[in-house]
């Protein structure tokens, strides 16, 4: 009730006290309360901050669009291209300074660094692990749930679990970063916008756009870009905060990826 009064009516709602919402909305200013906290905000101001952002907004928001039989070719590459910005737009605007510094603190002070995933998290667990092993880090990703409650088992509190689930309400991630707090390590949860089992389960939760593809679910396209955004920005301020140091793994890597490259060459040009 509290939502849809919002909804059909921002201008006003901005304007409005707790009590006065829950009035309005044939419910109680307990229930706004309880709503601003189920959104995982801080308060009911902060609500009303992202509402007053929201209603600031000039341009014109197509929202995302899903394809249709035999869609032509143009109109394929113009909606993904569409529904990829629209999802960068609004992880950028979901994401909060201060919980994605803690999130930097602990992955650049972590003894050894987990990411997990299923399904197409998976893929973005793997892209992290890639770019970490990369500055030095000691990173494991896993899509393998038995694998990763195995190696969080034997970790210690220095570890720190990332929990990447679009929905948030993958269980064996939820359990994982349950085992993770069992074992007094930091957790991270990385979901898609709103309270669910996963960000139950973490210390620091960052969010991604709540995608709305009603047929080709976002696991598959626009959610794993903002997912990919939020492992991007991560990966870019630990290497920025130990700037010459990063610099120079990644040359060495880089290196060693030419060494093994040119050398393979070199045999298949032999034979």
């Amino acid at each position: 009730k509290i939502a849809t009064y919002i909804i059909g009516h921002p201008e006003e709602a901005i304007k409005l006290t707790a009590q006065e919402l829950g009035k309005r909305s044939d419910t109680s200013g307990a229930a706004v309360i309880r709503l601003c906290k189920s959104l995982d905000l801080k308060g009911f101001q902060d609500l009303k901050f992202r509402i007053a952002g929201d209603l600031q907004k000039t341009a014109v928001d197509e929202g995302f669009r899903d394809i249709k039989p035999n869609e032509d070719l143009q109109s394929i590459i113009d909606k993904m291209t569409n529904n990829s910005i629209q999802t960068i737009k609004e992880t950028a605007e979901l994401l909060r300074i201060d919980e994605v510094e803690k999130a930097v603190q602990l992955l650049l002070n972590a003894k050894k660094i987990h990411f997990i995933g299923v399904g197409a998290s998976g893929i973005i667990a793997k892209d992290a692990q890639q770019k970490f092993l990369r500055i030095n880090k000691t990173v494991y990703a896993f899509s393998d749930i038995h694998m990763a409650a195995t190696l969080v088992a034997n970790g210690d509190e220095d570890d720190v679990v990332v929990g990447i689930s679009f929905s948030g309400e993958t269980q064996e991630v939820a359990k994982v970063l349950e085992l993770a707090k069992q074992k007094n390590m930091k957790t991270i949860s990385i979901t898609r916008y709103g309270s669910s089992k996963v960000t139950e389960q973490a210390d620091i939760r960052l969010y991604t756009s709540a995608t709305r593809e009603p047929t080709f679910r976002s696991g598959a396209t626009s959610s794993r870009i903002g997912q990919l955004q939020v492992i991007d920005i991560l990966f870019m301020r630990v290497a920025t905060l130990k700037y010459d140091e990063t610099v120079n793994y990644i040359d060495v890597t880089r290196d060693a990826i030419d060494f093994i490259t040119k050398n393979g060459k070199k045999k298949q040009d032999k034979s």
